[in-house]
């Protein structure tokens, strides 16, 4: 395993994200249950064994795959990454990805392939776009996160609902990986939020019951009430993962919040031991964050 030195918090929100992702998994789809689940292991929807990833962690580690091979957003590459992620492992992807993908690989331009998954779904407001944009925080300053956010999920969603929500996170996750306390980072983003129904719910997250959705902006509420009620980065994770239902998505976005927070120091080694592809991660991390503006 890599040693690392220091609180490294822009390393702690990739590492967390994955760890949300990789305990949540095996609880996706599950009622809320009275057995608290504190450590990694096996099982789920789709069996995978203890520590293992799923498409949430593959898709956040193309964006920063992307933005560091690029020194910035380019969007054809970034499609790439994605889809080779999506070849690799179709079973683990959403429905409102899987057929954005399944499209482009069909020879769909991507911005007509995201307006047809939309109309052919009904809508396309789920939380894929959410659950992968975080390293957009780590590599942009928070002025240039929520532009940035937007063009990131506007790739496979079409509703800028999904948008919003991603660029409410990415601003805190900005803020925080660059010093910034949890409130003030919280109060920024709000400021921020253009939208309203996000500015509602994230805006006032204590107000709402958290409820571990598909839907982008219940999601993302989750994630937000578990981080701002959390006095530790465990605490927050263990929170998110056993509320059930979207356990690896919402565990996943509430890690990128408690990484970026509280940095890799705070990650528990019996988590970080067996989390698939550890040392990459922290790779990754450090190559995207000394290619990121405004650190």
């Amino acid at each position: 395993m890599t040693f690392i030195s220091g609180n490294l918090r822009h390393v702690g929100s990739l590492v967390a994200l994955a760890i949300g992702d990789a305990m949540g998994a095996p609880l996706e789809g599950s009622l809320q249950s009275e057995a608290w689940v504190t450590d990694m292991r096996p099982g789920g929807r789709l069996f995978r064994k203890k520590g293992t990833i799923t498409d949430d962690t593959l898709q956040a580690m193309a964006v920063a795959e992307s933005l560091a091979a690029c020194r910035g957003f380019n969007q054809k590459d970034l499609i790439s990454r994605l889809s080779f992620g999506y070849i690799k492992r179709p079973e683990w992807y959403g429905p409102t990805s899987s057929l954005f993908f399944d499209l482009v690989r069909s020879g769909t331009v991507p911005h007509h392939a995201a307006w047809l998954v939309h109309q052919r779904r009904g809508g396309s407001r789920t939380n894929g776009s959410v659950m992968r944009g975080f390293p957009v925080g780590i590599f942009w300053p928070a002025p240039e996160v929520y532009a940035m956010s937007m063009a990131c999920s506007r790739l496979t969603h079409y509703d800028p609902v999904a948008g919003h929500c991603s660029a409410f996170l990415n601003v805190m996750v900005s803020d925080m990986v660059r010093g910034m306390s949890r409130s003030r980072a919280f109060r920024h983003a709000r400021s921020l939020c253009s939208d309203p129904e996000v500015h509602v719910m994230l805006g006032s997250y204590d107000v709402h019951t958290p409820d571990p959705s598909l839907d982008s902006v219940l999601c993302s509420h989750a994630a937000l009430h578990c981080f701002m009620n959390a006095r530790s980065l465990e605490g927050a994770i263990l929170s998110a993962i056993n509320l059930g239902g979207d356990a690896d998505t919402v565990g996943a976005c509430c890690g990128a919040l408690a990484g970026a927070y509280w940095g890799v120091e705070a990650v528990p080694v019996r988590w970080s031991r067996v989390l698939e592809g550890y040392d990459g991660l922290v790779q990754l991390a450090e190559r995207l964050w000394l290619n990121a503006e405004g650190k």
